[in-house]
């Protein structure tokens, strides 16, 4: 078994039940039907317990993108070139990403942050917090050394310190490197039941063929490093073939967690994160939230380990925090209808008893 740095692994607090007690009551007494907004409900309930307040509300978030690229590209398993990572880093500080736009029309505040791509100058705006550049190839070699690993959960925590020495009451989770489904397919076979059939997907648009290819490497990844599944833990298969990124998101959201702040996960590179994340420290756990089911075929089988119930499926497949932004709205919306709707008694509505 590998170990942590024990900051990983220490506790957060726990939602507050009084809070979420109190929310529950709330709902009752809206003039609606119990149960009728649905998981709006729910999230709203949710929030309350973990912002310890009866009127919980998202007036300060932040979205985190951690870049990164990987050795694993070697073996033909993304239909795009490494060079886009980085590329991207500066389509997304100057406005042109998907991310950027979502971020812009919600007046989200967005931090990048190259955690280990092939970029050797950075561009103006992207935090850069890395001690490699990009993975070593996972089917040949383990993706990182320990020191490599620790940094990396160590950016991820820097990252979330500084959003939330701003303000932030809530972090959007997001990322960027080319390779990296091959490396979150990977992570979430060693942590589950290593099904790589039923978790590798086209990533960047592979075909049937290139998704058969990569399946393969894969499996023989794993079975290169005796990652045999249900036995490996999280410090394992991070290290071994996880990636930069892939650790700096669980490192924020252990980090985020254990100062009280949400989180709201993205899509399958993220969620595959999460149980990285979750592996390493359960009690995280009830301060992720996860707003969408990617078109990536391994997606739903990551959200099922974790118990997670996502907000919706619009066919997503982008990464970059995308679908956490599109989801932010939801949750906005949750916390005013709980906070700003009538109650029965105060609308003068006869409540069904």
């Amino acid at each position: 078994m590998s170990e942590f740095p024990n900051w990983v692994t220490s506790a957060p607090p726990k939602p507050d039940a009084a809070a979420e007690a109190r929310a529950q009551a709330r709902q009752a007494r809206l003039t609606k039907p119990a149960g009728s907004l649905g998981q709006l409900e729910d999230i709203a309930i949710q929030l309350a317990s973990l912002s310890n307040t009866d009127r919980p509300s998202v007036s300060k978030p932040h979205i985190l993108i951690f870049a990164s690229d990987h050795g694993i590209t070697a073996e033909g398993v993304s239909a795009y070139p490494s060079e886009v990572t980085g590329q991207m880093l500066a389509n997304f500080v100057t406005g042109g990403a998907a991310i950027s736009v979502l971020a812009r029309e919600q007046g989200a505040a967005l931090q990048v942050v190259d955690v280990g791509t092939l970029a050797h100058d950075v561009p103006h705006g992207v935090h850069a917090d890395k001690i490699a550049h990009g993975t070593d190839n996972f089917r040949r070699f383990e993706a990182m050394s320990e020191d490599e690993l620790f940094h990396a959960l160590g950016a991820g925590r820097n990252a979330a310190a500084r959003a939330i020495g701003e303000g932030a009451d809530l972090l959007l989770l997001g990322e960027m490197g080319i390779g990296n489904t091959s490396a979150a397919s990977a992570v979430a076979a060693a942590l589950t039941d290593g099904n790589v059939a039923a978790l590798a997907g086209a990533g960047t648009g592979l075909n049937a063929e290139g998704i058969s290819h990569k399946t393969r490497v894969i499996a023989e990844s794993l079975a290169f490093h005796k990652l045999d599944a249900g036995s490996a833990d999280a410090a394992q298969a991070l290290r071994k073939v996880g990636g930069h990124e892939i650790a700096a998101l669980a490192g924020a959201a252990i980090t985020a967690a254990q100062a009280r702040v949400p989180v709201l996960v993205d899509g399958f590179i993220c969620t595959a994160a999460m149980l990285a994340a979750v592996s390493a420290n359960p009690s995280i756990r009830p301060w992720l939230l996860f707003s969408h089911r990617s078109a990536e075929s391994g997606h739903a089988r990551v959200l099922d380990a974790l118990d997670a119930n996502p907000l919706f499926d619009l066919g997503l497949r982008l990464g970059e925090g995308s679908g956490a932004a599109l989801a932010l709205p939801l949750l906005r919306l949750a916390c005013s209808l709980h906070n700003e709707m009538a109650t029965f008694d105060s609308a003068g509505v006869s409540s069904i008893t």
